[in-house]
């Protein structure tokens, strides 16, 4: 008998640490029993920095999870995404090195031969190498195609869409501006204009290199997201191994498409809140021995109008008075600083505002540290170990960011915006498309505008040229950025492949209109508005 008990535990075991996640393998609730820390980063999708309640206490609040994980853990009002648009954003959250040095300048696409390239190591990746257990659910957006899928990037897990949500059709469009067609049934079927998404493919759901549906039904994708992260937080417990778990949301980027929308909220709000109720359903299955940060890709998408997140107070006053939006593509507050808590719980003090400035860069040196993974030695990294400012050290007041260009003025990917401490210098300024149809034409300014944020967090005066204090800055920051320079020229410095082919799109079945699989599984095929 006891012969054929251990005969089935380890049958059920071979089950377990499969790539198919099952929650009875384990409970939420059993404490973990191995030393090493455990990783769980929420990315959210365009998202604002006045977006989460806690920052914003005197308005009403649509996320009372993250607002209790703020109030049980740190909440930084200063951390920054390290670019404002997605793949160059998730590249550096991942290498913890600037595109510049990573190589990816702007968005890979759907057709996209590439991606992050090889020869870059990512968290997940480094991880592994300790020990740890690595899980993405959500969106990837850093190249899908041969040995760029994410099953090949360190992750042993991968369940979500390859890239955005708006980048393929689908049978329930959701919210966008201007609006998405949806998929066409039939090959035979009219074309219609794409609108705010591609009309001419499914967005597909995937499970490691399979594709589960084409299209994907958006609606229950928050509902399968949580199951999933909750599964893999389970089966890590019962292999008794520590975990990265990468949960990229496709919240808030549109088209929004919540499971329910009531009278009383907007869909912007709805999907608000779906996203703090996954968030509450990770939680609810973490223990003391995991620390959760969840953060942003980049600010708001304003041409999207009701439909876009709030920037709270960085509303980037100089640019929006030229024209433009100063949220989402631009290197104006609005357009990196992100909403950002950290949980650990006996390790970092409760209910604390940390004003430290702090990067997506930050993440990788961070985490690694934790676990006592060493960092790739053949490289140069733009983050750094914070884990002592989490727990409550000394702030960094001379803390240098350098802020790629990312679609709204200048050159994209290069360095054209620094802050050093409270200042920031823009050698280079521009305006995304807002809402109202404007766009700021990009400037070059020699020398830089400079702005003192401790007192001017709307970017709304530069400081005076002439001023003293203004030529005390001058040369420290025109310092920062030969050095940079000079940093990037002795550094292994990657390339991404930006080729693009049509047969690199992920395809269901090619017979079909949009590839559309010729069976579904897993999602409600009604669309509930």
């Amino acid at each position: 008998m006891a012969r054929m008990f251990s005969l089935l535990r380890l049958v059920l075991a071979s089950v377990c640490v499969g790539f198919a996640w099952f929650p009875e393998c384990s409970s939420c609730h059993q404490q973990s029993h191995y030393t090493k820390p455990n990783f769980v980063i929420i990315l959210a999708d365009d998202i604002g920095w006045g977006d989460l309640g806690a920052n914003r206490a005197a308005e009403q609040s649509h996320t009372p999870n993250l607002d209790k994980l703020a109030s049980e853990g740190i909440r930084l009002v200063d951390f920054h995404s390290a670019a404002s648009t997605c793949s160059p954003s998730r590249a550096s959250l991942l290498t913890g090195r600037l595109g510049i040095r990573n190589g990816v300048l702007h968005n890979f696409a759907a057709t996209s031969v590439g991606g992050l390239p090889i020869n870059e190591t990512t968290l997940a990746e480094a991880l592994k190498q300790c020990g740890y257990m690595t899980g993405l659910i959500g969106k990837w957006h850093l190249g899908h195609h041969g040995s760029f899928h994410p099953n090949w990037r360190g992750f042993d897990y991968f369940y979500g869409i390859p890239y955005s949500n708006d980048m393929g059709c689908t049978d329930c469009p959701g919210y966008n501006l201007p609006p998405c067609a949806p998929c066409p049934q039939h090959l035979a079927t009219p074309h219609r204009p794409a609108g705010g998404c591609n009309a001419h493919l499914a967005l597909p759901l995937m499970e490691n290199f399979a594709i589960l549906e084409q299209p994907v039904n958006l609606t229950s994708l928050a509902a399968r997201y949580s199951h999933q992260a909750v599964s893999f937080i389970k089966n890590a417990r019962y292999r008794g191994q520590p975990f990265l778990l990468y949960v990229a949301l496709t919240h808030m980027h549109v088209p929004l498409s919540p499971a329910h929308v009531s009278p009383e909220h907007g869909p912007y709000e709805e999907s608000l809140q779906e996203m703090d109720r996954l968030v509450g359903d990770i939680r609810a299955c973490t223990d003391s021995n995991t620390l959760i940060w969840f953060t942003g890709d980049n600010g708001p998408w304003a041409q999207k109008c009701h439909l876009a997140g709030s920037v709270g107070p960085f509303l980037g006053k100089w640019q929006t008075m030229q024209g433009g939006s100063s949220a989402k593509q631009t290197t104006w507050e609005g357009g990196h600083r992100e909403p950002t808590v950290v949980y650990w719980p006996g390790q970092i003090p409760p209910n604390r505002t940390s004003t430290a400035l702090l990067s997506t860069l930050d993440i990788f040196p961070t985490l690694a540290a934790l676990a006592h993974c060493s960092l790739p030695d053949n490289r140069r990294f733009d983050g750094k170990d914070v884990s002592e400012n989490l727990r409550g050290g000394p702030e960094d007041a001379n803390r240098i960011l350098y802020h790629p260009n990312s679609g709204a003025g200048g050159r994209i990917g290069d360095i054209d915006t620094v802050r050093w401490g409270h200042y920031k210098a823009f050698y280079t300024t521009g305006g995304a498309l807002a809402c109202n149809g404007s766009t700021g034409h990009s400037q070059r300014h020699d020398p830089p505008l400079l702005f003192n944020l401790y007192y001017d967090p709307q970017e709304g005066t530069p400081v005076a040229q002439e001023s003293e204090e203004y030529k005390r800055m001058l040369p420290l920051i025109s310092q920062a950025m030969a050095d940079l320079l000079e940093d990037i020229r002795m550094d292994n410095v990657s390339t991404a492949n930006y080729a693009q082919d049509p047969s690199a799109a992920p395809c269901c079945n090619p017979m079909l209109a949009a590839c559309r699989c010729e069976k579904t599984g897993g999602g409600d095929s009604g669309c509930r508005h």
